[in-house]
């Protein structure tokens, strides 16, 4: 699809994963421009809190609790979205989980739960909103990572589950594309980004566990969803940083493959493992946007705005171009 879809105000936008991190920050931004929220996660008392805040604001929301990797929990988020606000227009599929550990040693259990959680978690939200958007139009925004490109190591379950969604959601927008469906596909496919990520991930590891820079804000992440929810794309990185990892993969693979070791001691900090069980098999303590990165995080990416706006962007260079341009004529 090439047009745009409603503005935010007119849209109603169901978020699953949205008692934290990124799905909070998607949550916030898209009541605070005027569109109605359904909030769906596995934490009861964080998503009530939520909801109050937004109405509190002067927003519209209502929340179910739900376990993406179960469809029927699923099918309760789209009941609820049409029974309160009589429908929705954009999907945002953000849910996700993490396990830091070597796929050796990692439990089979382990590995299903985090794959019911990713991968079937998209395809349950992507499945079940279809046919209510081929009627109305809409948008559905899956959340992939630059980990749908390459492999992270000591994440080996969490990159394939990425990679799944990435072809997954290229089959989706295929389909419905073939069908003429009014109904867009986008994969967000984010950097690092400071969560609470590491803290709500199974953890093997004998230190506690930490995200690879460079590190942006999880706002970054959310103003690229929202744009999405109105100005259609196929796949949008966010984080400069990302795009250089994943151009590094595809054009040297061999030589990001033994960076392996560097990437490994990335995500470790110096402290033991404070929850070693994290999320995976229970619902988070919510109510948080941000993780407790150690280092820099990055509140913006020059990168992904350019993408996002490249006319305002060609505009803005084309305006530094002339300035300069005039400055040197002066000087000659």
């Amino acid at each position: 699809m090439s047009h745009a879809h409603k503005p935010l105000d007119e849209q109603v936008i169901v978020i699953t994963g949205a008692s934290s991190g990124i799905g909070l920050s998607t949550a916030r931004m898209a009541a605070r421009a005027g569109a109605r929220v359904v909030l769906a996660s596995r934490n009861a008392e964080a998503l009530a809190a939520i909801q109050e805040e937004i109405e509190a604001a002067g927003g519209e929301a209502t929340h179910v609790v739900a376990d993406v990797g179960r469809r029927e929990d699923v099918q309760a988020i789209a009941d609820r979205a049409v029974q309160r606000f009589g429908g929705f227009d954009t999907w945002v599929n953000d849910a996700g989980i993490s396990i830091y550990g070597r796929l050796e040693e990692v439990s089979d259990e382990d590995h299903d739960r985090l794959f019911q959680t990713n991968f079937w978690g998209v395809v349950y939200g992507s499945l079940v909103a279809a046919p209510h958007l081929r009627r109305r139009g809409g948008a559905i925004i899956n959340l992939g990572s630059i980990a749908s490109d390459l492999a992270i190591p000591l994440q080996g379950m969490y990159s394939a589950s990425k990679h799944a969604i990435r072809g997954f959601t290229d089959a989706l927008r295929a389909e419905l594309e073939a069908d003429r469906a009014p109904v867009s596909v986008t994969l967000i496919k984010p950097a690092a980004i400071d969560t609470p990520f590491p803290q709500h991930a199974r953890n093997y590891l004998d230190r506690e566990p930490k995200l690879p820079p460079p590190v942006y804000h999880p706002d970054e992440v959310a103003h690229a969803i929202l744009h999405a929810a109105i100005y259609p794309q196929r796949e949008i990185i966010v984080g400069g940083g990302g795009r250089a990892m994943t151009g590094l993969k595809k054009l040297a693979p061999g030589t990001f493959d033994r960076l392996g070791g560097v990437m490994a001691g990335q995500q470790l900090r110096a402290e033991p493992p404070r929850d070693p069980n994290g999320a995976l098999h229970r619902p988070a303590q919510g109510g948080h946007v941000r993780g407790d990165h150690p280092g820099m995080v990055r509140h913006t990416s020059t990168y992904t705005r350019a993408k996002l706006h490249p006319l305002t962007t060609g505009a803005v260079m084309a305006g530094v171009g002339l300035a300069a341009a005039a400055l040197m004529k002066r000087r000659a």
